[in-house]
Formats: structure tokens, sequence, C-alpha cells
């Protein structure tokens, strides 16, 4: 007779993978009608605004906790592809309606569209090259540097090298993308309607919402499984999983453009809410920013890029309305914090001690660092006591 014996870790699996889904679908309809509701009915609707730009951050953090927390990829340099993604979109918003020249053109004196303006006539191919531009100056610029084995601090500084070319490269271009004054959206047209209108907001609230979901569950695949304990193994002993016969080049590419992707897709959420894009989004303040946001949630913790990104941003946001003049000095405040006290981040701390501060409230006795049955066994306490009572005697 065969006995078929259940897989119990498949099984537990799926129902992880359930249960983590529903509450994902949770936070997505909470986030949709329960929260604008909320702050509208507090007089304070401005801040779905931020809070739409704020959910468009966080998916570049998924992106550099991606390769920095699981892969070990420390990237200072996000803001280039961030910009780029902002800027496709931009271009296409700038051509609307029909394709009409921009205004900006013509105080340089320009009186035909540019060639590389052409293709963003169309929303489709701008969609496509909000994601795909990025994805592929990540990949050609991770294998040129990956395949010659530069990592670490090398390659931080070869992604902020790269991101001052770009910076001054869009600097200079006055005549072709409107250098330092950048691409204005919000007083632009999207199907017949302003961008900065209050439903067409509304409406890209709800795609960032859904497309940040998106963008964790794509995330959460790529760590998930193999791949993600590869993308582990290269974080913590690159030469042995050399070794082993792994190429880690061919991965820690993939990884660096898909979140180079995700980077790009970000930047263009923020870029129709928040009205503009400039070179500034490149700057190098803007890219150490980005890594705040995921040491100050936990590296290695999809949920922690997420929380840390809004709860940075949201400090940010209120800290500048109520101390205008100090209030970098607490974002720096923050930083030391984090790197000195919680090294793993807010999510780092509630595994390692948050969950046992809560268990010692609800039961009121410690978590005791040995085996518990030996802890609590009369016999063993009294050989404890007896043991301690000879060497007194002795």
């Amino acid at each position: 007779m065969d006995i078929t014996v259940p897989k119990v870790g498949n099984g537990h699996r799926y129902r992880s993978l359930i249960i983590e889904g529903a509450i994902v679908l949770a936070i997505i309809l909470l986030l949709i009608f329960v929260v604008p509701q909320f702050l509208v009915s507090i007089g304070q609707a401005f801040r779905v605004n931020l809070l739409g730009r704020y959910l468009a951050l966080a998916i570049v953090a998924l992106g550099i906790d991606l390769i920095w927390g699981y892969t070990g990829i420390l990237s200072l340099g996000h803001g280039l592809f961030f910009a780029l993604g902002g800027y496709a979109l931009a271009m296409y918003l700038q051509l609307q309606p029909d394709g009409q020249l921009p205004d900006f053109f013509s105080l340089y004196g320009v009186t035909e569209l540019p060639a590389f303006w052409q293709p963003f006539r169309s929303l489709p191919f701008t969609i496509f090259a909000t994601i795909v531009i990025p994805t592929v100056v990540a990949a050609v610029l991770g294998y040129l540097v990956f395949r010659n084995r530069i990592r670490g601090v090398y390659f931080s500084i070869l992604t902020q090298a790269a991101l001052i070319v770009f910076f001054n490269f869009f600097n200079g271009q006055q005549k072709l993308i409107n250098g330092t004054n950048g691409l204005k959206t919000d007083t632009a047209t999207i199907f017949g309607q302003t961008v900065g209108d209050s439903a067409v907001q509304w409406s890209f609230y709800m795609l960032t919402v859904i497309l940040l979901a998106g963008s964790y569950a794509l995330c959460r695949w790529l760590t998930s499984g193999r791949l993600g304990r590869l993308l582990i193994a290269i974080r913590d002993d690159e030469p042995r999983v050399r070794f082993t016969g792994y190429d880690p080049t061919a991965f820690k590419v993939l990884v660096f453009a898909a979140s180079a992707g995700l980077a790009g897709l970000a930047g263009a959420l923020y870029t129709v809410q928040s009205g503009i894009i400039t070179p500034e989004s490149m700057d190098i303040a803007s890219s150490i920013e980005m890594v705040i946001w995921v040491a100050v949630g936990g590296r290695a913790s999809l949920v922690g890029a997420i929380l840390g990104t809004l709860i940075v941003n949201f400090a940010k946001s209120f800290l500048s309305e109520q101390f205008p003049e100090v209030w970098l000095f607490f974002q720096g405040a923050l930083f030391l914090i984090v790197v000195t006290v919680l090294p793993g981040g807010l999510i780092g701390w509630l595994r390692s001690q948050g969950l046992d501060y809560s268990r010692t409230l609800l039961r009121g006795k410690q978590k005791v660092s040995t085996y518990p049955s030996l802890e609590e066994d009369p016999d063993v306490e009294y050989e404890r006591q007896d043991l301690t009572n000879r060497k007194s005697d002795g």
C-alpha cells in the first residue's frame, strides 16, 4: 500500500504567502479608501499628495534594499536612475497635446523638435522607456564594473562618479532639456486633463499604491527561493560563491539592473505628483538620503525599506515645518542613532530585541538565554545552589 507523506514545508509556505498576500491587500485598501479620507477629514488634504510622493520614493528604497540589503552592493548613485525615469515621462507630457513643441524651446531659438524627443510622442514608448532606459544604463555600468570584480567602497565611488557626470551633463543642456530649470509637469495635459488637477493627482496616487504593491511582490519573488539564497551568499562571501561554480557577475548585474528599473518607475510617479523634474534629483545628497531610508527601516527587510522611507520623509516634512532652520540636524542625528544604536534598523531591532521586550511586558519575566526546560527545572536549580554553597564554603 502506498502511503503519501504530505509536504509540510510547502503547505506552511503556501499558507504564509496567502497570509502575506492578504496583509498586502488590506494595506492597499487602507491606503486607498481609509487614509486619504482621514487626512481630508482633519483638514490635511495636501498630505495625500505628500503620501503619494513618499510611496513613490518607497519603490526606490525597495530597489536599494534589493541590492544593498540582500546582495551587499551599496549604490550611492541611484538618483541617476530615478531622474532618468522622471525625465522620460516629463518629456512626453511636454509634447502634449498633439506633439506640440515645448514652450522653453522658443527661449533658445529652437524651432524643430530634436530627434531624441521624437519617440516620446508615444505614451506606450514612454512607459517602456521610464523603466528600460534606467535598466539598460545600470546593466551596462554594472557589467563593466562587476566583470572586473570591483566591489565595496570602490563600487560606491564609481556610482557617485557616474552620478556627477550625468548631473553636470543635464545641467548644461539648456537648449535640449531646459538645463537647471528642468521640465514642469503640473501644467501639462494628459488625456485632455491638466496633470495638476485633483482628479488626475488622485488617479496617480492610486496607481502609485498599486505599483508599490507590485514592486514589493517582484522584490519578494527575487529574494525568495534559490535566487534569494544566492544573493545573500554573494553578500556574505562572494569568493566562496565563485569557488562553488557560480558566476556572481551575472546575478549582480541582474539585481542592479532590476533596482535601477524600480528607481526609474519611482522617478516617473514622483515627477507627476511633485509637478517638476530637475537635475537636482541627481545630486549626491538625494542619493545618500535614499540609502538612509533603507538603513533606518532595516537592511534585508522589504517592509523595513518602505517603513523607513515613510518615517524619514514624514519626519522631514514635519520638522521642516516646525523647525525650518535646524531640521537638517535632526536628520543627521537620526542617521547617527541608527548607525550607532540600531545598526539593524527598526525592523532589525524589532526582530532581535523588540519581541523580547514585548514578551517581558506581557508575561512579566525575561526570556532565558538557554533552554527554558533547563532553566525552570527545580533539580537544576537545586544543583546550582548546592554548587554555589560549596564554592563559598571552600
